[in-house]
């Protein structure tokens, strides 16, 4: 088997807080409740249900509220979107070494895949709307050995996997938080990983690379 590495989205390979901002206030305006698009995207990681938890919506206006938000993506947030520093040379490194890309995020696997069209991307498999310990699951059936990610939420999903939890420190979560979840390595950000994966692609690639 060939080296697989996993990637989240949000924080870790591109950031649209601009674009989620806006959206979730534009929300807030037609819906009169009171959502925040500031901290919404100060704590990105967990589903779009549970953010509208946070802010004491109603359960069974929750639904609505998520097709809503969902709807407005591709025109507010799509087009503001930005490749986190560092993560185009990320993917070509797992490249350059013959591997293949899998994106898990908890985002809307749609929406995610109109982010990775709009950059130019090419990756082997894409799962969206998964969180935590359900990330290992596809991470599991992708053969992934690695998974990188900005949140404990990632790291977990990795360990759920058997793979090496790399973190970045460029989400909501600190340095010493990812560490303390679990993370195997805790990178400044993406321009380190290509060094990181160099030196330890040997553990992770050929017969015998499952951890678990």
């Amino acid at each position: 088997m060939c080296l697989t590495v996993g990637f989240d989205l949000d924080m870790t390979l591109i950031d649209a807080r601009p674009g989620m901002r806006l959206a979730m206030d534009e929300l807030a305006v037609e819906t009169g409740l009171a959502l925040d698009g500031g901290y919404f995207v100060d704590n990105l990681g967990p589903p779009l249900a549970t953010v509208f938890g946070w802010f004491g919506v109603a359960d069974e206006l929750i639904p609505d509220l998520v097709v809503r938000y969902r709807a407005s993506y591709p025109r507010l947030v799509i087009p503001s979107t930005v490749a986190m520093r560092g993560a185009v040379d990320a993917i070509a490194a797992v490249r350059a070494l013959g591997g293949r890309v899998v994106v898990v995020t908890g985002k809307h696997a749609g929406n995610a895949r109109l982010h990775i069209e709009a950059l130019g991307w090419e990756v082997d498999h894409l799962a969206g709307e998964l969180w935590a310990a359900d990330k290992g699951i596809v991470l599991r059936e992708q053969g992934a050995t690695v998974y990188v990610g900005d949140h404990v939420g990632d790291v977990t999903g990795a360990l759920a996997a058997g793979a090496a939890a790399v973190a970045v420190a460029t989400g909501p979560c600190g340095a010493e938080e990812l560490a303390c979840a679990g993370a195997e390595a805790v990178l400044s950000d993406l321009t380190e990983f290509p060094d990181w994966l160099a030196n330890n692609s040997a553990r992770f690639a050929g017969p015998g690379q499952s951890r678990s």
